[in-house]
């Protein structure tokens, strides 16, 4: 290892001092850089087939990718090349009066409040109309949106109050419920659902701008403040994750186009997007891919016009510093992984697993903090700061307590033991069949729940940033890791998590700069704009279940860092490649000194961006997810080489966790089943079955990071939380009932597994808590019916030895 530090502060050396020549250029570079002021994503215009009709429209709509304009007496479908209008079957309907639809499903909404709303089915031949139940109050001024599975309704009754109503989409017979209405009772122009919120336009009495009103389950109705402009009636369609497209026509022009104006729902600012513009007169309006398509009259009336308006997005090329930056980070965590391939002999699976038990602690301190941050850190929660505030950050406040607890009580328990797979405990513990149960659980929760989202996530930013398809990013990030931790086992995974947090943490310092810097007004806007939207919002104190607060930190620290930790194969086995008992508990201290600061760094990243992003929303692309938010940042944004910089970083944060994994999966593979079901077995084979188990393993994660591409998740933050909590909780229970208790035995604890695993899917299937509490419920659930279940069985035999805290007693 000696060897390996000195090469490192050789190289160290070199890199300060190209570093200072670096670090001027790119210091020239930001001073050169100017605020951009163009649309990230211009529209382009374009034009479909006129329709020739004695009868104005009433809507356009596309149903299940078909087309339709819709007059009260006939309807038309744009055939597949997009050359004609083919007419279609259809019931007259005089007392039409508008279509409302999200691009895949169609409603028809009445202008007589007396019939009921329609659902518009289609089929090549023709259209037909699925009545829904009768509105609990007549409605006029009828305003719909579509969310993913619910269909809401505003307007006003016949006494001139405001209504809101919504029901479930997919059932025609399910009635209405109420919503409540928004104050003022101003007449609506324009009802969207967005960023699970319902965002209202409503009209100024006076004939200024209008308003927009913001719904959201939590907070009821909200003040989102003028349009700069009036919004054309029944117009807007929600475009990604967190904007809607709105044509915003000037008040004091009557007869101008309207500008077509993206809203972005997170920082609540305008942007006009340059290329197009709804023409005044317009008639119905309609979703089209990623824009708007509009149908206008002709001067005589004899057919109708349309034409369309599509947001661009063109992919962001790296220039060649970029790419040689990132090649140079990449052929280095090769270079690590060779450099102990040659230079460790290998002959047992203890150097390969656990590093000959020779890390020092402050290194495996870093790399347990290298694995704790992977892409989750370095993407989505950025994300999730920018989408909301710092409240996940009291987690990592919280967490720091526990895991002085775990550094104490829990890491030297297992380190004296001199475990290579932490599961071996359950057996000397409790029973066989519990370790191997739980290890091929975890082998399962490591590969989906974890390793799948960390290749996605900068698999979803790198493509976002050089064009390069998610699924070669995939395949690139994965084939490296595989190959330098099959070659270098634990010593390259804990060395090049050192590097990469060095990398990651560069990157993201100087973004923050950055941002910050290219504020009109420094820090004192970032930290004024922050504070008062309270985006560094951190510490809840309320007792909501459903949300994530302090109190609910404190519970799941308990459970989630102090009881889990034992079973988390990943961070634990650095702790055994410690040196001594006291040295892993020095490593855990370490780790946790790091986690604070770290965690503020990310979150403000994400607090920057929201700053930065309301001062300049024309340069976000409002066709990406919220994940892909920082990711667009380093693309559009910053310096030349600083980009591949942060891509190193990227990369990093995920390489990391996922050289962690694939090692551990593999020592779990090769420990737990390996060595304990094959007959011919010798120490060259177990380290060479534990190398291609580490090719195998990683080559699992990319196909399943691969699948979840295919998938639309809103946060994968989120879904990284709830896979954790629906399928790692039980046996985390288990060593709790292990290490803190001598009564509990492998019946009991078998049984406990079991029950807390089903009771926590039926808590998930009715949405009952948090999904942050999944976990925590899922190990209490185990700890309690496996106790109690225990008290059913006869009490342990053997000696309990070091294998509770209670050390100074044998047995029962």
């Amino acid at each position: 290892m000696s060897q390996f530090l000195w090469a490192l502060a050789r190289a160290g050396r070199t890199i300060r001092a190209r570093g200072l020549v670096a670090l001027l250029c790119a210091g020239l570079m930001l001073t050169a850089v100017t605020a951009q002021a163009e649309p990230l994503t211009p529209l382009q215009a374009g034009t479909l087939p006129s329709l020739q009709n004695a009868s104005p429209l009433i809507g356009l709509a596309t149903v299940d990718g078909r087309t339709l304009a819709i007059g009260r007496d006939r309807a038309w479908r744009l055939d597949n090349d997009r050359h004609a209008w083919l007419p279609l079957q259809w019931s007259a309907a005089p007392w039409a009066g508008a279509v409302v639809g999200d691009g895949t499903r169609a409603y028809l909404l009445p202008s007589d409040a007396s019939v009921a709303i329609a659902r518009i089915d289609a089929d090549d031949s023709g259209a037909r109309l699925r009545p829904l139940p009768p509105l609990p109050t007549p409605l006029s001024q009828l305003r719909a949106t579509l969310s993913d599975d619910t269909l809401y309704i505003a307007g006003i009754g016949a006494d001139g109050k405001a209504h809101v109503f919504q029901r479930p989409s997919a059932d025609a017979g399910i009635a209405w419920t109420s919503l409540p209405a928004w104050p003022g009772g101003a007449a609506p122009r324009s009802l969207i659902a967005q960023t699970r919120a319902l965002f209202l336009i409503v009209a100024d009495p006076r004939g200024g701008a209008d308003r927009m009103l913001r719904w959201s389950a939590d907070k009821a109705w909200t003040d989102a403040g003028r349009v700069p402009g009036q919004v054309v009636p029944g117009t807007g369609r929600a475009t990604g994750q967190a904007h809607v497209l709105y044509p915003v026509a000037d008040p004091a022009l009557a007869h101008a186009a309207a500008k077509l104006m993206i809203y972005q729902t997170i920082t609540g600012s305008w942007a006009t997007l340059p290329g197009a513009e709804l023409p005044a007169g317009a008639g119905a309006t309609a979703h089209w891919p990623d824009g708007l398509v509009w149908a206008q009259a002709s001067a005589d009336g004899a057919h109708t016009a349309f034409a369309t308006a599509q947001v661009q997005s063109s992919k962001l090329r790296l220039h060649w510093l970029d790419w040689v930056v990132i090649v140079v980070y990449l052929v280095g965590m090769i270079g690590i992984g060779l450099f102990f391939y040659l230079r460790e002999k290998r002959g047992s699976t203890s150097s390969f697993f656990v590093g000959g038990r020779s890390i020092p602690f402050w290194a495996a301190g870093v790399s347990l903090y290298a694995a704790n941050t992977s892409s989750i850190s370095f993407i989505a929660i950025p994300a999730k700061a920018f989408e909301t505030n710092w409240q996940y950050l009291a987690n990592n406040i919280v967490a720091v307590f526990g895991l002085m607890f775990v550094a104490v009580w829990i890491v030297p328990l297992l380190r004296r033991l001199d475990l290579m797979s932490v599961f071996s405990y359950l057996e000397t513990r409790f029973h066989p069949a519990i370790r191997m149960l739980a290890s091929a659980l975890c082998i399962v929760v490591q590969i989906g729940s974890r390793m799948s989202v960390i290749l996605f996530l900068p698999a979803l930013g790198i493509a976002t940033i050089t064009g390069i398809s998610v699924f070669w990013s995939v395949i690139l990030m994965g084939g490296f890791t595989i190959v330098y931790t099959a070659m270098g086992g634990m010593k390259a995974v804990i060395w090049t998590d050192f590097v990469q947090v060095i990398v990651k943490m560069g990157g993201a310092l100087f973004a923050i700069g950055f941002m910050i810097w290219h504020l009109r007004g420094g820090f004192g806007e970032y930290w004024s704009t922050a504070m008062s939207l309270g985006k560094m919002h951190t510490f809840d104190f309320s007792f909501d279940m459903t949300k994530a607060t302090v109190w609910g930190f404190i519970f799941l620290v308990v459970f989630e860092v102090v009881l889990t930790f034992p079973k988390d194969q990943v961070l634990m086995q650095r702790t055994l490649s410690t040196k001594s008992d006291k040295e892993a508990g020095r490593s855990i201290w370490a780790f946790a000194a790091i986690t604070i600061p770290g965690g503020i760094i990310f979150y403000t990243i994400g607090t920057s961006l929201f700053v930065y992003y309301k001062n300049n929303p024309e340069r976000m692309n409002p066709l990406l997810p919220i994940d892909a938010t920082f990711p667009m940042f380093i693309a559009a944004e910053l310096p030349v080489g600083v980009t591949g910089l942060i891509i190193a970083g990227i990369f990093a944060a995920a390489m990391a966790t996922l050289s962690g994994i694939m090692n551990s999966v593999a020592t779990l593979i090769s420990v737990d089943f390996y060595e304990k079901l094959a007959k011919d077995r010798s120490a060259k084979k177990s380290v060479f079955f534990a190398e291609i188990m580490t090719v195998v393993v990683g080559l699992i994660g990319i196909a399943t990071a691969l699948l979840l591409s295919k998938f639309n998740v809103h946060s994968l933050f989120d879904l990284s939380i709830e896979l954790a909590g629906l399928l790692g909780g039980g046996f985390a229970g288990a060593y709790t009932l292990g290490m803190f208790t001598r009564r509990a035995n492998w019946q009991g604890v078998a049984i406990g597994i079991a029950a807390s695993i089903a009771l926590t899917l039926v808590i998930w299937t009715l949405q009952m808590v948090h999904p942050y509490y999944y976990l925590a419920i899922s190990i209490l659930l185990c700890i309690v019916i496996g106790y109690a279940a225990s008290l059913f069985f006869p009490a342990p035999q053997q000696s309990l030895k070091g294998l509770t805290i209670y050390r100074d007693r044998a047995s029962d």
